[in-house]
């Protein structure tokens, strides 16, 4: 498969899935910008291949967003990955930690996906990375979890709205992954129960059935099928990528 001549945007770009989304499809010909609050691990991944390029932007903000559409140009495929976890029991969790996981994982993917869509003019693909907490509960991520499911409802009401036009939209629902935020959850998860790594680790992938971590290059993946030849009629669908958790 080829995406030669597609511009794809990703927010959250600089690291874990982000990362391995940009790797992908610039593998697969595309250009491709990456978007993030960071600049730092945003010009490192642009710095491995020429087909790359870094915008930072925070997706929190509306004028922030406006202008990263504006400098990126014309965008066929765009990923909205930029996401944020904290855990609390919901009896400790704060209006303001309410507010911060709203924010970037919920209304992130609102204005990013809207500002993409408002752009699109023939073929396009909308995509959001929400995850396995957008279609079960999760404890201690009360929060988080309303926000992914969230996001899920979202790309399910705008699939409806494009479905007449040569666009699509879909959720990629990643169980925990191999990457820098659980890593973060599992030193959490340390500090405030005196668990060992290995067992902090072993109560995350319990949650799947092959007993491991999702890749994010598995998360690429998918993107890359939901943009190839076949794809057309996977519209509005918040697809699991966890080994049969869901």
């Amino acid at each position: 498969m080829t995406l030669k001549g597609r511009q794809v945007l990703i927010t959250g770009g600089g690291t874990g899935v982000g990362a391995a989304l940009a790797t992908a499809f610039a593998g697969a010909g595309a250009s491709v910008i990456v978007s993030g609050r960071r600049a730092e691990p945003l010009e490192k991944v642009a710095a491995t291949s020429d087909a790359i390029r870094a915008i930072p932007a925070d997706v929190t903000d509306e004028t922030s967003v406006a202008a990263l559409f504006e400098a990126a140009g014309p965008v066929d495929i765009v990923i909205a990955n930029a996401g944020a976890s904290e855990s609390a029991p919901l009896g400790k969790t704060t209006l303001e930690a309410w507010e911060r996981m709203i924010a970037v994982n919920l209304t992130g993917t609102f204005l990013t996906l809207r500002a993409g869509l408002r752009q699109m003019q023939g073929w396009g693909r909308l995509i959001g990375v929400a995850s396995t907490a957008g279609l079960k509960g999760y404890a201690y991520v009360a929060p988080y979890t309303a926000a992914k499911h969230g996001a899920v409802g979202l790309i399910r009401a705008i699939a409806q709205e494009v479905a007449q036009r040569d666009i699509t939209a879909n959720a990629l629902c990643p169980g925990f992954l191999d990457t820098e935020m659980t890593e973060r959850s599992i030193a959490n998860i340390v500090d405030k129960t005196g668990m060992d790594a290995d067992k902090a680790r072993a109560s995350l992938t319990r949650h799947n059935p092959q007993k491991r971590l999702i890749r994010p290059d598995e998360v690429a993946a998918a993107a890359l099928w939901l943009c190839g030849p076949g794809s057309e009629g996977i519209n509005g669908q918040a697809i699991p990528i966890a080994g049969g958790e869901i």
